[in-house]
């Protein structure tokens, strides 16, 4: 799998999840699936991503969903 259809697949599992109203999991999984391809393991928005989580700027599917599909 190349590194964009890796992106695409995580991205769309993480918004299902959003979609599903479960943020926490939408973010587990999409850190947790940028971690298992080679050439995303060190994605710089999976620490991004945990930064605004903790800081309280991912509390709602929107704004999880909207940060997710900002991932390239």
């Amino acid at each position: 799998m190349t590194r964009e259809e890796h992106l695409t697949w995580a991205k769309q599992r993480a918004i299902e999840l959003c979609e599903a109203g479960d943020v926490s999991q939408a973010i587990a999984s999409m850190a947790s699936d940028l971690l298992k391809h080679e050439e995303t393991k060190g994605h710089a928005g999976i620490e991004l991503m945990m930064l605004m989580t903790f800081g309280g700027h991912l509390k709602t599917a929107a704004e999880t969903r909207k940060f997710i599909e900002g991932f390239s």
